[in-house]
């Protein structure tokens, strides 16, 4: 039981800023709930995965990391990504079967699995940047998943006890560079590409997380609208495939793919400039919201000169 004397599924997770200091905590109502300021370093939230796993919320609070802070409005603080520097930050592409069909590729036979760079984790209501060197930015709306214990050849039927939770990503994807390279990694890992949020849902507090209606907006135009249920490899088959190949590890954050309606595929192709508003929601668990704006200056730095 946790110090507010309950277990702590279900649950809302989130890390958020206050003034310039960041924490995480639990969303409870309209408050949140924070165990602990993170001095600075919102990493801590891998840790505080790592306690959250299906198997250990009925077994182990939280230790004991500092007084709970009395609850703010959710309304007062500035969210963050639900894991800021995921140790692995990966996607699946062509994952629905509509959306396959728009791009005139073939059925894949077996997921295709790319990494987006972790530096690429953004917030959930954070500007989103639209690079100098492209004008073929895109929008992927998805149903992501966060790894809450280390596994290794977790069965399809075991994998619901390493999940633990889910959340929202937007797969900002630039298209031109996208298709320079056959692992799709340059298109998908630009600074700020990576939004997720606004929260992590536990599985008990979710239900089942392959029926789910998904849907994104720009500028408040309907442009993709489907349900979880149509992912051609659903969450718990993409735990097995993927650590049969390696060890998963608290904080990864999944990214099931994307449904029809992308950008890329209107016609004539359609994509975003600055002052564009992206907004992707999935029943059970909210919506994030980001605004493009142009890449601001310094587009470069060196750290320490």
């Amino acid at each position: 039981m946790s110090r507010f004397g309950y277990a702590f599924a279900p649950m809302k997770y989130l890390t958020f800023r206050k003034e310039d200091r960041w924490g995480i905590g639990c969303l409870i109502g309209d408050q949140v709930y924070s165990w602990a300021h993170a001095s600075g370093d919102p990493r801590n939230s891998v840790w505080l995965v790592s306690c959250m796993s299906v198997n250990l919320i009925e077994y182990q609070e939280l230790p004991d990391i500092g007084e709970i802070k009395l609850p703010a409005p959710l309304s007062s603080l500035t969210l963050g990504p639900v894991i800021p520097y995921p140790p692995k930050f990966l996607a699946i592409g062509l994952n629905y079967a509509d959306h396959v069909a728009e791009t005139g590729r073939e059925k894949p036979q077996f997921p295709v699995v790319f990494n987006k760079q972790r530096t690429c984790a953004n917030g959930p209501y954070a500007d989103v940047y639209k690079p100098r060197e492209t004008e073929m930015l895109d929008y992927e709306g998805e149903l992501a998943f966060v790894i809450g214990r280390r596994c290794r050849r977790v069965s399809a039927a075991d994998a619901p006890k390493v999940i633990a939770g889910y959340t929202i990503v937007n797969d900002v994807s630039v298209r031109d560079w996208q298709r320079l390279a056959p692992t799709l990694t340059l298109g998908k890992s630009w600074d700020t590409h990576g939004p997720m949020g606004p929260w992590l849902v536990t599985p008990d507090e979710l239900g089942d997380p392959h029926n789910l209606p998904i849907r994104t907006y720009v500028n408040g135009a309907l442009r993709q609208e489907s349900n979880t249920r149509h992912l051609m490899w659903n969450c718990y088959q993409l735990v097995e495939i993927l650590s049969t190949v390696f060890t998963l590890e608290p904080g990864d954050v999944i990214a099931t793919g994307t449904p029809a309606g992308v950008g890329m595929a209107m016609d004539p192709p359609t994509f975003l400039n600055a002052d564009d508003v992206v907004r992707v929601e999935i029943d059970g668990i909210g919506h994030i919201e980001n605004r493009i704006i142009d890449e601001p200056e310094p587009l470069s730095f060196i750290d320490g000169d």
